[in-house]
Order: structure tokens, then sequence, then C-alpha cells
């Protein structure tokens, strides 16, 4: 069942999503080539606990899968050809030329914020480059379609047709949710889909809207190490860019962004 949002949960939805983004900005000023994802990792998670918030990720499970090995990590870092769902690792070396997804979630006041940004670390080719913008556009573009009165699938068939524009593939099988209490609510929102299908949207749903965009011809991504970490199926790369949002009568209203942010 979906939840729609009140205005005072709303409100509480407006910290947790900035503070998911300030977690970001940290990100943005301190990733660099020669540091480990595991140092991006625990930077990120004593900022969050030194504001009073709980890193959403950690010890996160899916509901109804009593097998799931619960996410060992407050981000997810994965860099090229890695979807979603990078596990930090101090093993991991960020090198010159990578893009690094990084997907946060906070938990404050007794809601979640969810975003991510893909960042090019040192000499990104510029192939690399224009897939990571052209993600972030198709990011933007489903936002647009997030406005009371259309449809679930406006927003999904808005990130298809950008990305399938310039090239690109979209990734099938990861897709988007809604949000509010719980991390991962009703709705499911795909990266995919035909225009004017799908539920009416409705103000003060949240939804955490997510293109995950990929180079090469992968449809779905490949999941390994204990099922978490999903990358492409031919090795290609693929940038990843997120925010939760909240549907609106004229336009949705961002919760994950600061004036340093996007």
């Amino acid at each position: 069942m979906v939840s729609i949002k009140s205005e005072r949960e709303i409100d509480l939805m407006r910290i947790s999503g900035a503070y998911t983004s300030r977690v970001l900005d940290l990100v943005g000023r301190e990733i660099r080539e020669g540091m480990t994802t595991k140092q991006l990792d625990t930077l990120a998670e004593e900022f969050i606990r030194d504001n009073g918030g709980v890193p959403s990720f950690l010890h996160y499970a899916p509901k109804g899968d009593p097998d799931a090995t619960p996410y060992p990590a407050t981000l997810c870092v994965s860099i090229n050809e890695e979807v979603v769902h990078g596990i930090p690792s101090a093993r991991r070396v960020i090198r010159d030329g990578d893009i690094v997804s990084v997907d946060c979630g906070v938990y404050m006041g007794g809601y979640h914020g969810d975003s991510a940004r893909t960042f090019l670390v040192g000499n990104v080719p510029a192939a690399v480059r224009k897939l990571v913008d052209v993600t972030k556009e198709c990011l933007y573009k489903g936002i647009e379609q997030a406005v009371a009165g259309n449809r679930l699938h406006d927003i999904s068939a808005a990130v298809e047709t950008h990305a399938r524009s310039h090239g690109y593939s979209v990734i099938e099988n990861m897709v988007g949710h809604g949000i509010g209490s719980e991390l991962h609510e009703e709705p499911p929102v795909p990266n995919y889909g035909r225009k004017h299908t799908g539920m009416r949207l409705r103000e003060g749903m949240a939804l955490a809207i997510e293109p995950m965009i990929a180079m090469g011809r992968s449809r779905n991504a490949v999941c390994r190490n204990a099922g978490w970490v999903a990358v492409t199926e031919d090795g290609k790369p693929s940038a990843h860019w997120e925010h939760t949002i909240i549907v609106r009568k004229d336009a949705a209203e961002i919760m994950t962004v600061t004036p340093e942010g996007v």
C-alpha cells in the first residue's frame, strides 16, 4: 500500500534528506585517488552519528528473506562496472579515471532520506564523463514527471527515453522505490516503461527516483558478493544518480539537495 505523507511527515523528511545530501557533499570534498572505499564509509558513518542520525543501510536486510545477508556498511560505493551496492573495503582503492557511485541513506526523526551521486576521479575518459552527465539528466527528466495527476510510468518513460536517445542501456532489474518511515516502501519506480501507465501520482507520495544507466548493452545487473554487489553483464561502466522527492501539484519537491549539492 502506498503511503501519502502528511505535511508534518514531510517536514521530518526534509531533515533526513538534508543530512543525506550533506553526507554526499562531504564525500565529494574528500574523495580522491588513493583512498579506500572503507575510508569514505568511515567518514560518512561518523558524520551521520555525530549529527544524531543512524545509517539507513547498515545491517539492512530485505524483508521476507530470512536467508539474506545484512548489508555491512553505511554507504554503497560502486566503481565503474559496479551498478549499485558496492560494499566498502579497506582493500578497494580508488584509482585515477574511476567513476564512483556513492549511495547514502540517513534515518533521522523517524524517517529516511536516500540519495546517490556518481563522482569523477582524476582523468576520466570523455565518453565515460558523458555517461555520468546523461544519467544525471535522466534523474531530472524523471523528477519533472513526478507531479500529481501524472502516472508512475511517466517518470520511468522519461528516464528511459533520455538514456536511449544517447545510446545507453537502462538497468531494468534495479529500481527506485517509495520511502518514508521505512527505507523501501511501495511503489517500485522502474527506470523504463510506457507513458500514461502505472498508478496515478498523488500529492504527498514520497519516492526515491534513481536511474542506473550503462554504456554497454546490459539490461540487467548481475549480483555477486553475498548477493549485494550488482555489476553490468558485459563489464561496461554504469552511472547512478538518485534523489528522494515529494510529489506535488506543480513540481516535485526534492528532499535531498543542499546549496553545495545537486
